[in-house]
Order: C-alpha cells, then sequence, then structure tokens
C-alpha cells in the first residue's frame, strides 16, 4: 500500500470547501439556516486522531526497534488503511470547514462571532485528524529491505 499522495489531500481539500460552501449557499437560498457545525464535531475528530495515532504506536515501535515480539501483519494492514481513511476524511471535512467558514465570511450580514469559530473549530479538529492521519500512516511505513549486495558484505568474515 501506497502512502497517501499530497496531491490526493489538496483536492479533498478543494472537494470539500467546494462542497461546503455550495451546500450552505443551497440551504440558506432555499429559506433555511445556514449549516454551522457543533464543537462536539470538533472535539470527536480530535479524539479520533488520538485512537489513530495511539493504535498505530505499536506497529511503530514494532518496526523501529526490531522487536522479536510477532507482528500480526494484518493488524498493521488495517492500522495503515485506518490511517490513510483519516487522512482522507480529515482533509475532505476540513475543505468542508473552511467552506462554510467562507460563506459565513462572504455573506452581506455578518453571522455572530460564536457561529463563525464554530465553523473555525471544525476546520481545526479536521486538520488535527488530516495530521493524525498522515503521522500513522508514517508510523505504519516499514524501513526499505537490505539489498543482496549488502547481505554479502556483512557475510564475509
Amino acid at each position: 500500500m501506497r502512502r497517501t499522495h499530497p496531491s490526493a489531500v489538496v483536492i479533498a481539500v478543494i472537494v470539500g470547501a467546494a462542497v461546503g460552501y455550495l451546500l450552505d449557499l443551497a440551504v440558506v437560498s432555499a429559506g433555511g439556516k445556514a449549516i454551522v457545525p457543533p464543537l462536539s464535531l470538533s472535539i470527536t475528530l480530535v479524539g479520533i486522531a488520538a485512537v489513530v495515532v495511539a493504535l498505530a504506536w505499536p506497529i511503530r515501535r514494532a518496526v523501529k526497534q526490531r522487536a522479536t515480539k510477532h507482528l500480526d501483519p494484518f493488524r498493521a494492514m488495517r492500522i495503515a488503511i485506518l490511517a490513510k481513511a483519516s487522512s482522507l476524511s480529515g482533509a475532505l471535512l476540513l475543505g468542508l470547514g473552511l467552506g462554510i467558514t467562507l460563506y459565513l465570511l462572504t455573506r452581506t450580514v455578518l453571522p455572530p462571532a460564536s457561529t463563525v469559530w464554530l465553523a473555525v473549530a471544525s476546520a481545526i479538529g479536521a486538520a488535527v485528524l488530516l495530521v493524525g492521519g498522515l503521522v500513522a500512516e508514517h508510523f505504519c511505513t516499514l524501513p526499505p529491505d537490505d539489498t543482496d549486495a549488502e547481505k554479502e558484505e556483512h557475510a564475509h568474515a
């Protein structure tokens, strides 16, 4: 499995921002209230990021310390996939939070500051999830294998 490419993260942020802005525009144009993410979303995103990094930490220890303890490859792969999903969903939610914030700030009548701060807090929580996912992906990365030439070189006394 390859690590998340930066272009995928940028595309997810741009798509999320467009969806957030246009969704809020459509809701308000139809006569509804603007979509404002609750504070609990930000707290939950930070909690998920912490859990993902905590799950990836034993894999990092096993890879870096050349531990003799058996590392379950299926568990390691599941955590790597969870980390990749977290980074991409964090990028998408970051864009969504930025799109909602952009919409709120471009209105002719500015909403209360608490409303804007909730949208900014959701973007910050999503950014923490994005970074946590990328860090966990890095933790699950295996070092490059030794080449045959290095093995032969060390075999001679």
